[in-house]
């Protein structure tokens, strides 16, 4: 027997994620059969965002490897004794909007992020300018990408439920809600 339910935490994420204010629109899980590495992915977005422009893509890698490692680590632990915490499975948080005819100053826009998402939630801003054709203005997509680790001995004892991380996604998310309306103006 497996020493943590993946698809059973992955839930309790999604059940969590509602408590913080996401609506979840969607989820998948994705097993590649030679290696059986696994993804599990959930569309969310806040509550006040519903058939808004931003989306918030969340991804939690399950590496095999690393999952039958803890295993063996847990079958040999006495029963009173806790893992280590050396364990991790990456957790991915991707917001993006659509294309944006008045895209912001990154430099402004990651600055701005940064006071939101904290040290404990580093964001990646990027944005790709696209031309349809040359003589078109630029249009601008912004994608923004905040990593975290999920550790598996907190999975394990009931823990890792992630809600500073949620809270700080939620903030992320709002700012990006509110600033959406002039970077999507002509």
């Amino acid at each position: 027997m497996a020493a943590i339910d993946v698809a059973g935490y992955v839930a309790e994420l999604k059940d969590h994620a509602v408590d913080h204010g996401f609506h979840v629109h969607d989820e998948r899980h994705f097993v590649e059969t030679y290696s059986l590495r696994q993804v599990w992915e959930v569309d969310l977005h806040p509550e006040e965002g519903c058939g808004g422009p931003l989306d918030l893509h969340l991804a939690l890698e399950v590496d095999p490897r690393v999952l039958l490692a803890f295993e063996d680590v847990v079958a040999d632990l006495p029963e009173d004794e806790d893992p280590a915490d050396d364990y991790q499975f990456p957790l991915v948080f991707t917001w993006a909007l659509p294309p944006l005819s008045n895209g912001p100053d990154l430099l402004v826009l990651a600055t701005d992020l940064a006071g939101i998402g904290g040290p404990d939630l580093p964001l990646e801003v990027s944005a790709i300018d696209s031309y349809a054709q040359v003589t078109d203005a630029a249009e601008r997509s912004l994608s923004i990408v905040a990593k975290q680790q999920v550790s598996l001995a907190r999975v394990l004892g009931g823990e890792e439920l992630l809600c500073e991380v949620l809270d700080q996604c939620l903030a992320v998310s709002r700012y990006l809600l509110a600033e959406a309306p002039s970077w999507l103006d002509a």
